[in-house]
């Protein structure tokens, strides 16, 4: 589609992870309405849920050294500092901490926060606790990565599993480079991502702003700005 075409913000890509999905939601809605039609017509709806929870909307991202772009579409759910996972071993020392949550009417597609080469990636199954809640990015199941940036930075971004997620896909590997904002996995169905920042990184958000991946600013590695404070209005 050309740029500036109004069907783009109608005719949005589907992930090809969705299809699947869509296709049993599809058979099951049409063997619904062979025994009811009002459970047809409540198939049709969940379908065409799962066409709208699989969309794949174009991103524009800003591209600058030391930026830090949002890995996922969702709420500010919480910053503070923490370690990042031991399965990463890339040591103890706490970090400032983004985490995003995605509920299921969020684009679920994963970008990458920045341009880089993957150096680590480690998976590690768990619960499946209600992913706003801060003890998820401890207990639940996660697949972490670990970046070293273009500008030379580490940061690690993690997909963490969700309430009601049952499948985190990533589609990338150890010593593959990445662009900035390019789509590198997905988590199925309600899930969050946290990002870690170099020691001394001030986020560039605030808790409860939306968030949209490959977009949204989340830090800048060449500031010394002070920690941004939001207010509701």
């Amino acid at each position: 589609m050309i740029p500036g075409d109004p069907l783009r913000s109608v005719l949005i890509p589907i992930n090809r992870e969705g299809w699947p999905f869509i296709l049993l939601f599809a058979v099951i809605s049409l063997g619904l309405g062979l025994i009811a039609a009002p459970l047809g017509w409540l198939g049709a709806i969940l379908t065409l849920w799962c066409v709208y929870f699989f969309r794949d909307p174009e991103r524009v991202t800003p591209i600058r050294d030391g930026l830090i772009i949002s890995p996922a579409d969702g709420v500010v759910q919480l910053i503070d500092v923490a370690t990042p996972p031991p399965e990463l071993e890339v040591g103890d020392s706490p970090r400032p901490r983004v985490c995003i949550f995605m509920n299921v009417f969020n684009v679920h597609v994963n970008r990458a926060p920045a341009g880089g080469v993957i150096t680590k990636i480690a998976y590690r199954p768990g619960k499946f606790l209600n992913a706003s809640f801060d003890k998820a990015s401890v207990d639940n199941e996660r697949q972490s990565l670990a970046m070293r940036t273009d500008d030379g930075a580490d940061i690690i971004f993690v997909q963490i599993a969700g309430l009601v997620a049952r499948r985190i896909v990533c589609q990338v590997e150890e010593g593959q480079s990445i662009k900035a904002g390019q789509r590198f996995g997905l988590i199925r169905f309600g899930s969050r991502v946290d990002v870690y920042l170099p020691e001394g990184t001030s986020p560039m958000v605030c808790p409860g702003q939306i968030a949209v991946a490959g977009e949204t600013i989340i830090a800048d590695l060449t500031t010394s700005e002070a920690p941004r404070e939001g207010d509701v209005r």
